[in-house]
This record gives structure tokens, C-alpha cells and sequence, in this order.
């Protein structure tokens, strides 16, 4: 199992741009077979700042999500009102490090 949280700071005004670019990503990647969670979080104290914790089956469920028309709509649109470059930190729970 592989855990992924994925931080994303967007410009100023753009929520409704992200909210509907992650609703697409969100309701395709939930019909995945490799994915077990998916979660967008939005940060209380900076609401410009969102983490999206994903779980998947194997990497090879993440590689195959990577794939999707809905993963590649979502980075598109998310690529003009990004405000920084997107962060991960991905977990191998079966190797037990980051």
C-alpha cells in the first residue's frame, strides 16, 4: 500500500478553479481499482493551501492513476493557478519508510 499527500498553494481567487479541477480528479480516481482513499484537505490557516492524501493498492495503481484523462484534465487546469510547485511526500507502507 502507498500513501501519497501532495501539497498545492494556489494564487489568490482561484478556489472555485481548484475545487472543480480536484471534483474531476476526485470523482474519476474514487473509480479506480487501485485506489482505496482520496481525501482533499484544505489548510484552516492558510486557505490558499490544500493537501490531497491519496492511498493506493501497489505503485503500480499509482503509475495506472497517473494514466487517467481525469488526472491529466486536473494537472492542467491546476498548472496556471498553482502559486508554487506541487510537493509530495509518498509512504510505502509494505517497505515501512518515506
Amino acid at each position: 500500500m502507498l500513501i501519497q499527500l501532495v501539497t498545492i498553494h494556489i494564487k489568490d481567487g482561484n478556489d472555485a478553479e481548484f475545487l472543480e479541477a480536484f471534483r474531476i480528479n476526485y470523482e474519476g480516481t474514487r473509480q479506480e481499482p487501485g485506489n482505496i482513499r482520496f481525501d482533499v484537505l484544505r489548510d484552516q490557516a492558510n486557505p490558499n493551501t490544500f493537501v490531497i492524501y491519496e492511498v493506493f493498492a501497489s505503485a503500480e495503481a499509482v503509475e495506472a492513476h497517473r494514466a487517467t484523462e481525469h488526472y491529466k484534465e486536473c494537472m492542467r487546469r491546476l498548472d496556471p493557478i498553482q502559486a508554487a510547485p506541487r510537493s509530495k511526500l509518498l509512504y510505502d507502507a509494505e517497505m515501512g519508510d518515506f
